[in-house]
């Protein structure tokens, strides 16, 4: 790095640390206190700026990029409320483990002690749900306060960081340029200790039934390529969280006993319940508290992860192997001897069965009605390829599809879990098409409820100027149905949650998106087909039939399983 040169404007220097640190796509709203961003970019021939409808899905879009990539995502607002309208994104790219750098705009110093236009303490809003923010008061700060925004959000937990840049600074001048690109990348990490890792390869030797259970951090592809090289080496029983999704590969699916999160009634949970001994790999609590699947706090819990636990009385590890998950994977499959067979295990066959008895009654003999979840999900799965990226709203649809959607690649099924952020469906497959090689090449799906895709339904209009190639598939039911279904559980009635009035075929147009309907379940196969296989953005509003919806949190697993 060439320290002191020729005087640079500092707007084109946190451009310059944007390239350096890989970034080659920008989400957000211009405005009057950041509006010298958006006129470096413009000169920039390999950073693509693209001006969203709402902050909330520039965060969105952003995190997505992201979880995807492993770069953090980046997005731009303006001071005010500006600013403000990013909490609901960081703080979802925070609990979610997705890095995030947000540039916000700022009154200049001068104004900043005064009541004054657009003012506002963003740093203060946002830094309980960031994990770093900082304001730039010099010239001279603004290479090393880029550098570090990334390198925050980048080191495990991963999450969001925030960089304020006043007026007057972004327009003045530092001799200090921004730093290279070898200066955002981490130091690996290694393994633990030879003497932990042989601890506890003999732990899983002596176990009856131990059970790997992955997390969100365990989806990398570095990662998932060592769990799958130990699962091939030592076959033993797997469980996902939901946003682990796909890091159980299709030959390996013998061992997969489904995900797990909400509420405590799947083969996963009963699977758990019955081990003597649970190695979590990438768990985060947000995912799944552990006070929920280790109820009684008596389960042997081995702790894999790139940081140490939070610990409690449901989550106690006996033992915690913390630093490279990768390294740490692949000494323990070097160190161990032998694992209990599943095939001798007469709960693994019951649950192994449990868990793909739904297939049996997926598609309804009578198709005349609206459409059944599972058929629905059966039918996608068939016309949608391991490689085909598809992100899922939250609302009931999610849990239908985080429970019963197969995927079979790391990154290819994404979710909102820690937060549970309504809207992000749709924002999420925007950034997956633009990361393509070549951008928008192939067909991405997404879906959501009606209630949770108006939450970002603006962004139609990005995505068709775009031209990107997505399916967004809604499933209309006219309510608040994760909501209500749940209230009506707890009170035996619903309240707040009657939606409906919206023409999404109409509305798809307007946009001039292309608009399909399911009314039914004999429609279903033939309007799918010709919907995924529609060139551009297109909008299928499906009827769906959510009256068996409260067995999804039914059935708490019974005391023989605890």
């Amino acid at each position: 790095m060439e320290m002191l040169s020729q005087p640079r404007n500092c707007a084109n220097i946190v451009v310059d640390s944007l390239y350096n640190a890989g970034v080659r796509l920008v989400f957000g709203i211009p405005g009057a206190k950041v509006d010298a961003i958006f006129d470096a970019l413009l000169d920039h021939p390999d950073i693509r700026m693209i001006v969203c409808r709402h902050e909330q899905n520039a965060v969105f879009m952003a995190a997505a990029v992201g979880r995807i990539t492993g770069c953090p995502g980046v997005c731009i607002a303006t001071s005010g409320p500006g600013a403000s309208n990013l909490t609901t994104g960081l703080a979802t790219a925070t609990t979610e483990g997705d890095p995030v750098v947000a540039i916000i705009g700022s009154v200049s110093r001068l104004q900043s002690t005064k009541r004054t236009h657009q003012s506002m303490r963003a740093l203060d809003v946002l830094n309980p749900i960031c994990k770093g923010t900082i304001g730039i008061e010099v010239e001279d700060q603004v290479a090393e306060v880029m550098l570090d925004a990334f390198r925050v959000a980048t080191s495990y937990p991963r999450g969001a960081t925030v960089v304020s840049l006043p007026l007057d600074i972004a327009k003045s001048v530092s001799k200090i340029p921004a730093f290279p690109s070898a200066s955002f990348r981490l130091p690996d990490l290694g393994p633990s200790p030879l003497s932990c890792i042989e601890s506890v390869a003999r732990l899983i030797e002596e176990a009856r039934l131990p059970v790997l259970f992955l997390g969100m951090r365990s989806t990398t592809p570095h990662v998932v390529a060592a769990i799958r090289n130990f699962l091939k080496q030592h076959p033993m029983p797997v469980v996902e969280t939901f946003q682990a999704a796909g890091a159980v590969s299709m030959d390996l699916v013998n061992l997969f006993y489904g995900r797990v999160g909400l509420f405590r009634n799947q083969p996963g949970d009963k699977l758990i319940a019955k081990s003597d001994l649970v190695l979590t790999v990438g768990y985060d609590p947000t995912e799944y508290d552990a006070n929920l699947w280790n109820v009684h706090g008596k389960l042997r819990i081995v702790h894999i992860d790139y940081q140490s636990c939070d610990f409690g009385f449901h989550y106690r590890p006996i033992i915690e192997l913390v630093g490279s998950i990768e390294h740490n994977i692949r000494c323990l499959a070097e160190n161990i001897m032998h694992v209990a067979s599943q095939s001798e295990s007469d709960i693994c066959s019951v649950l192994y069965e449990e868990f793909h008895s739904w297939r049996k009654t997926a598609i309804p003999k009578d198709g005349s009605g609206p459409v059944k979840p599972l058929h629905f999900i059966s039918c996608l799965q068939r016309y949608v390829s391991p490689n085909t990226r598809v992100t899922c709203d939250v609302g009931t649809v999610y849990i239908y599809m985080m429970r019963y959607y197969f995927a079979y690649e790391p990154g290819m099924f994404l979710t909102s879990n820690g937060q549970q952020t309504l809207g992000v469906g749709l924002p999420w497959a925007i950034a997956a098409s633009l990361v393509q090689d070549p951008p928008c090449s192939k067909k991405v799906i997404s879906l959501s409820g009606d209630g949770g895709f108006m939450f970002s339904s603006q962004e139609l209009s990005t995505a068709v100027q775009l031209k990107c190639n997505i399916t967004h598939f809604i499933w209309n039911d006219g309510h608040y149905n994760m909501v209500e279904f749940q209230e009506e559980l707890k009170y035996g009635r619903s309240s707040g949650i009657a939606l409906g009035g919206v023409d999404f075929v109409r509305f798809a147009e307007a946009f001039d998106a292309r608009g399909f309907r399911i009314r039914s379940g004999d429609e279903l196969e033939s309007v799918m087909r010709e919907a995924l296989a529609y060139e551009g953005v297109s909008i299928v509003d499906v009827l769906i039939d959510y009256s068996r919806n409260q067995d999804l949190a039914n059935h708490i697993i019974p005391e023989e399983y605890e």
